[in-house]
């Protein structure tokens, strides 16, 4: 060493440094690159994502590679350092050089570089996938006694590596995910993840159609009647019950039925063959489930019961897809058939109108944690039945009772654009 010249040195102490720079800038890059990304550029073909997930599905080796790497070309280049320092300048000039080497590999070697590649970490980590791989072949056997020996402090330290695997995340955990994604997900596609997160926290009673406003027609009526509210009705899966609604029988599917009126052989007998017994769910069945539930059963449409069995609604796959897309109508006025848009700004409100769907569609911030109605609402926040002129103030937004009738608001009027600051002043 002491015969080669100080070009040559200086030479291979920056060769030393560059190298130094490169383990040190493809292990943050490596380690911060996208998994899912990863795992779709892999799946497309792509040949240094295909190395680079191989080489990330054992970590440590990996780590213990580069490791091995960096820490040797770290030794060497302060071995360089000092023989170029006694050289240059005595045995004095050592101090000097060790701390112009150490601002040196700060710089240029560990700083410069792992900033670089956190910033961009697939332009440096797919190249450094290819040189990797061989060398993690060629260095296996030093590499594996560095992980045994490291595993063995680890254990004794009550880590144990095995154990890392396998952390799921929970559905908030998800939910800061989707939400911190930013530009890597459209908003619209945003919205519906953060939808189908919320399914867990929804039950059905709290989309359903109510009991009163369920359409279906009797049984018992004579079957001219029948065949005259088939050929009205605006629904593809027909409700039917025999005498009222708390003797369902079941649903017809409406084309069927005309079908059979078409080829002159709808009679009462042939109608009733053609129902298809009703699907029963409880009332707090959450909704991520009645999805599974629709879909294992191969039903589109369910009466909601509560705890004695009394129908208390009716709830769709349509209902449920809408939790998750938002509404099929184009304008948030035909969205809900219960609001009614006024010429001074106000709406004309059912006070059987859900909530739920209130706030979806028209974006209001009205309660949705209590009562499913807007007579309810009302209701529970009078505690107790209102006239007809009377005035409230509910989450800042002034409402009207216009209408009531058998002890319920039968309409609301609710003006949005003069919601005031305080929620609870009334």
């Amino acid at each position: 060493m002491n015969d080669l010249p100080v070009g040559a040195l200086l030479g291979a102490l920056v060769f030393l440094l560059m190298l130094s720079a490169f383990f040190s800038g493809s292990e943050t890059a490596l380690m911060t690159l996208n998994r899912y990304r990863l795992r779709h550029l892999a799946a497309a073909g792509h040949p240094g994502a295909k190395l680079a997930e191989r080489l990330l599905d054992k970590p440590d080796r990996l780590i213990g590679l580069i490791l091995l790497g960096n820490n040797f070309v770290n030794i060497l280049a302060s071995s360089l350092a000092t023989i170029l320092a006694i050289r240059l300048g005595g045995e004095g000039a050592i101090p000097i050089a060790a701390g112009l080497l150490t601002l040196v590999v700060l710089i240029f070697a560990e700083v410069a570089p792992k900033t670089m590649a956190a910033l961009n970490p697939e332009r440096l980590a797919f190249p450094a996938a290819w040189v990797y791989t061989p060398l993690l072949k060629l260095m296996m056997p030093m590499v594996w006694l560095v992980n045994l020996m490291a595993n063995a402090v680890l254990r004794g330290l009550g880590v144990y590596p095995d154990d890392a695997e396998g952390n799921a995340l929970s559905r908030e955990e998800l939910r800061t995910v989707v939400n911190e994604a930013g530009a890597m997900i459209p908003k619209r596609h945003q919205k519906m993840l953060l939808n189908i997160l919320d399914l867990e926290k929804i039950t059905v009673d709290d989309i359903m159609i109510p009991r009163s406003e369920l359409d279906g027609i009797d049984l018992e009526a004579p079957i001219e009647d029948i065949v005259e509210q088939l050929e009205q009705t605006p629904y593809t899966r027909v409700l039917l019950y025999r005498g009222s609604i708390d003797h369902v029988a079941g649903f017809v599917h409406s084309r069927r039925a005309m079908q059979a009126l078409l080829d002159g052989n709808l009679t009462r007998e042939t109608f009733e063959n053609l129902i298809r017994e009703p699907y029963f769910i409880p009332k707090n069945t959450p909704l991520n489930r009645q999805l599974l539930n629709f879909q294992r059963n191969r039903r589109r449409t369910a009466l909601v019961v509560d705890e004695y069995g009394d129908v208390q609604g009716l709830v769709t796959m349509a209902d449920l897809l809408e939790e998750i897309v938002g509404e099929f109508a184009t304008d948030p006025s035909d969205a809900i058939a219960d609001v009614l848009p006024q010429d001074d700004g106000s709406f004309l409100v059912d006070g059987s109108a859900n909530l739920r769907e209130l706030v979806r569609t028209m974006h209001w911030e009205l309660p949705t944690d209590g009562p499913k109605t807007l007579n309810g609402l009302i209701v529970e926040y009078l505690e107790s039945l209102p006239e007809t002129g009377t005035s409230l103030l509910i989450a800042g937004y002034p409402i009207d009772v216009v209408q009531t009738h058998d002890n319920a608001v039968k309409t609301a009027r609710i003006r949005p654009d003069e919601r005031r600051p305080c929620a609870d002043t009334d």
